[in-house]
């Protein structure tokens, strides 16, 4: 029973100051997130048609790409080295949220075409 309590957050510590956070954003932020949800589809868009890239209209500010096996591994430190933070191998993971603003999207968009090209 302690393994499943722990393994659904039963053990985590100051849980107040991250449900605080998650009051606060919903307080205040909730209007916003129709801007990051543009902000991923201008993110997916801006990548439709590469090759070896397959992406799918974001659906939240979260955007999954499809990479072709043959992308190198060193990607996502790549495009850190250029500014644009992304996690994953061969399915990128690229968030918008609060602290991303369109002219990063209209930034990111080249360094990710070039660097995935």
């Amino acid at each position: 029973a302690r393994r499943w309590r722990k393994m659904a957050g039963g053990a985590m510590r100051q849980s107040g100051v991250l449900a605080a956070a998650a009051s606060y954003a919903l307080d205040h932020h909730v209007a916003r997130l129709a801007d990051d949800h543009l902000h991923a589809r201008m993110l997916a868009e801006g990548l439709a048609g590469l090759p070896g890239v397959s992406v799918a209209l974001p659906q939240s500010n979260i955007v999954f790409v499809d990479l072709a096996p043959d992308k190198p591994a060193d990607l996502v430190a790549r495009l850190a080295a250029r500014g644009v933070l992304a996690t994953g191998l061969y399915k990128l993971r690229l968030v918008t949220h609060l602290d991303v603003s369109r002219d990063d999207i209209e930034r990111a968009i080249p360094v990710l075409r070039d660097t995935l090209v």
